[in-house]
């Protein structure tokens, strides 16, 4: 990969100096994950080359992992012998629970009351103390403040921190390792951590990489405030990607987005669910809610084939902590067998 950086408007938030750095205090803990090339929705779908990033074969099954972990590491000891708090609706929790056991840290995980019982379980069992509190992800968060000010621990913000974005930005770098010459970046967007991180790395090596950011109709705070020109709150309903469940962007990662990031596209609930079971179908990968979002949006028909036709594509798998409950339903309900004439596999 080329070394030749820009130096980006955004760089006071996060640089890709604080990426770098992040990607070698992360090494010896995480993966570096499979970048896959889907044929299906490469001939039959975009016409060019689409490459799956496989964040559900991250550690804890998500891309969270890395912006915990870098944060974690990052704290002073006086920090980490206050013990730490977060909130989140299960990928950031477990990243978070992971870190602190692996570093001998006491930890604390809020949790909304409807979280998947999956992710509840899986946190739990990397040690940390989950309290359920709340019926959204905003409800979580200002109780993990409350218990912070009261208890003295450190926050560590699913999304909206410098070393949470340089964490999750480590994902672009891999990117450019592997594909240098990539043209457009599709990711899945909740409180926009992820895409903060991973546009810094991109635009800071090619500013003509074109970033897309998905979310859902139901759900797209980030959306509706960069629409808005400021922060602004969207929450209509329940949405499969309950790991981007996110009304409010955050006040560090809004002005990234709002920058780097070159249009939105919102998908629906029916969209989220048929990506969902193509991708166990076609390319035998599981993944959440959330995850399905980049391959609804090309599936959708949605993004202008400018970006698409002839380029090189890298969609965001960016979690696979799915319930089985929740894979079955959306299988007796909204299956349809796959068009075996253009293929399956791939």
């Amino acid at each position: 990969m080329a070394t030749n950086n820009l130096v980006l408007k955004t760089a006071d938030i996060c640089d890709i100096r604080d990426i770098e750095e992040a990607r070698a205090t992360i090494k010896p803990y995480i993966r570096e994950t499979p970048l896959i090339q889907s044929m299906f929705l490469s001939r039959n779908v975009a016409k060019g080359n689409v490459y799956l990033k496989l964040e559900n074969m991250q550690l804890t099954g998500s891309f969270k992992f890395r912006g915990a972990n870098n944060k974690i590491n990052h704290l002073t000891e006086e920090q980490r012998q206050r013990g730490i708090v977060t909130a989140s609706a299960g990928n950031h929790a477990q990243g978070v629970a992971l870190t602190a056991k692996l570093l001998g840290i006491d930890a604390t995980v809020v949790m909304p009351e409807e979280a998947p019982i999956a992710k509840q379980e899986a946190t739990a069992g990397y040690g940390a103390n989950v309290v359920l509190h709340g019926a959204t992800f905003n409800d979580a968060r200002l109780y993990m403040e409350q218990l912070a000010e009261e208890k003295g621990m450190t926050i560590v913000h699913p999304y909206d921190d410098r070393e949470v974005m340089a964490g999750q930005g480590t994902i672009g770098l891999e990117i450019l390792d592997e594909i240098w010459n990539v043209d457009t970046v599709i990711i899945p967007v909740g409180g926009g951590g992820l895409i903060s991180g991973v546009a810094t790395a991109l635009k800071s090596f090619n500013p003509s990489i074109h970033i897309i950011g998905v979310q859902s109709e139901n759900v797209h705070g980030m959306a509706a405030s960069i629409d808005a020109g400021k922060i602004t709150s969207h929450h209509d309903d329940f949405t499969l990607a309950d790991g981007t469940d996110v009304a409010i962007p955050g006040d560090l990662t809004y002005p990234v987005v709002q920058n780097l990031v070159d249009e939105f596209i919102l998908v629906t609930e029916d969209e989220i669910a048929m990506a969902m079971t193509d991708l166990m179908q076609r390319t035998k990968i599981v993944t959440e809610g959330a995850g399905a979002l980049p391959t609804a949006a090309l599936l959708s028909g949605k993004i202008d084939p400018k970006w698409l036709e002839d380029k090189n594509i890298v969609a965001m798998v960016s979690g696979g902590n799915v319930d089985l409950t929740r894979v079955s339903g959306i299988i007796e309900h909204l299956f349809k067998p796959a068009d075996t004439s253009k293929g399956v596999v791939g």
